[in-house]
């Protein structure tokens, strides 16, 4: 089906966004292994604090209609028959002129932390004018002063049709540094084919007959945090007195076996072949499976779930900070946002999204994993933003219980 193009883009836009064949995420999902090496010293490390102010580059908007974005693999909506052709982002290209090279160079949090730190920490550039992080590290960069503040008047599209949920986020409160991507959830999926129902952590944790078909996420914040809901504790708002006992809570899962290993993105190919039967998931990747397998389920832990965003931020030293607001006030065009969400799948952090989706792909319209309903947002939590001491000391005790 066609979609309805967005009023505001130019004919040679809206020809290109509507003309393309969609492509789904979902028929390329089992073939990605991302990376998720976690770089030890940047959990330690922070880096150095900088003024954004004295780390700002003059913008060359004006005169070079370019910008460089890094993102992780898989985020972004392609045509079936070419993977070069990215429509959206085409869409973007035609209407504005600005020629985008888009890399899928994020694969792990830490990871890019860890490639990027030398240059951000003395004041260097990356060479990249958008960048895509988690929440936890959004604000690592926002701590540190590695990332520009954004121009409101750029981005009134943000400003009119963020989601009510994504606004005065603790570490960002007035959307100053950090616009949202995509969102997701954090809960239980499991193998209906080779195990029955999995409702809870402590399942999870402890029932026998999944004692080693079981992983868990490599993301301290999604693992621990889901524990800390099924203990009765508050994942945004905790001592640290309740995050070792979930930390012991976990670490007698792995002394007895039960689970696994710890993952990033991978565990979704062992999930749809069965090799686990159960594992800390992500919405997004387990609504890809079910396309493939009605039997590989999402489920809402009866204790809660936990609620991320990936965002994209302006580093220091870019030199398109207009180019890449213009970007981002693009992607909160409701019709943009809705033709991206049909790809990825994940939550969509923009209002007027839903009823564009209908125009596109009504079942994922109701999809109350891509544009959950206020019942389904009132059990999910945001991990608690963490100091420097709380991150390092937090950070390594989860490192060492899962091994890594």
């Amino acid at each position: 089906m066609r979609t309805r193009a967005p009023t505001s883009l130019s004919p040679e836009a809206t020809a290109l966004l509507t003309g393309q064949t969609r492509f789904s995420r979902r028929t390329v999902l089992r073939g990605l292994v991302a990376a998720t090496a976690l770089a030890a010293t940047s959990c330690g490390m922070p880096g150095t604090r900088q003024d954004p102010a004295a780390c700002r580059s003059a913008d060359e908007s004006a005169s070079d209609k370019s910008l460089v974005i890094s993102n992780w693999p898989l985020y972004i909506d392609v045509a079936e028959d070419d993977e070069s052709v990215r429509p959206t982002l085409d869409a973007f290209v035609a209407q504005s002129g600005i020629q985008v090279t888009y890399q899928e160079d994020v694969n792990d949090n830490n990871e890019f932390f860890g490639k990027v730190r030398n240059q951000l920490s003395t004041c260097q550039t990356i060479d990249r004018d958008i960048i895509v992080l988690t929440d936890w590290m959004a604000a690592r960069m926002i701590r540190l002063g590695w990332v520009q503040p954004l121009q409101k008047d750029k981005l009134p599209n943000v400003e009119a049709n963020l989601l009510p949920s994504l606004r005065g986020r603790p570490w960002d409160k007035n959307t100053e540094y950090a616009v949202p991507w995509q969102t997701g959830l954090a809960g239980i999926a499991y193998n209906g084919n080779v195990t029955g129902e999995v409702r809870t952590m402590d399942e999870l944790l402890t029932r026998p007959d999944l004692k080693g078909k079981v992983t868990m996420l490599s993301e301290m914040r999604d693992t621990v945090g889901l524990i800390l809901l099924q203990m009765g504790h508050d994942p945004s708002d905790f001592t640290e007195e309740q995050f070792n006992e979930a930390l012991n809570k976990l670490q007698r899962a792995v002394d007895d076996g039960q689970i696994r290993r710890f993952t990033g993105n991978d565990y979704a190919q062992d999930l749809a072949k069965g090799d686990i039967a159960a594992c800390v998931g992500w919405s997004g990747d387990v609504i890809q499976l079910n396309f493939e397998d009605e039997n590989i389920k999402f489920v809402t832990p009866e204790s809660g779930v936990m609620l991320w965003s990936d965002n994209m931020q302006v580093p220091n030293r870019a030199t398109h900070q207009t180019n890449a607001e213009a970007l981002m006030n693009f992607y909160y065009e409701p019709e943009v946002a809705a033709e991206l969400a049909a790809y990825v799948n994940f939550i969509c952090p923009v209002q007027g999204a839903q009823d564009a989706m209908a125009a596109i792909d009504p079942e994922l319209a109701e999809n109350e994993l891509i544009f959950p309903s206020e019942s389904t947002l009132s059990s999910a939590k945001v991990f608690m933003a963490l100091n420097e001491a709380q991150e390092r000391i937090f950070e390594q005790g989860f490192q060492q219980v899962i091994g890594a």
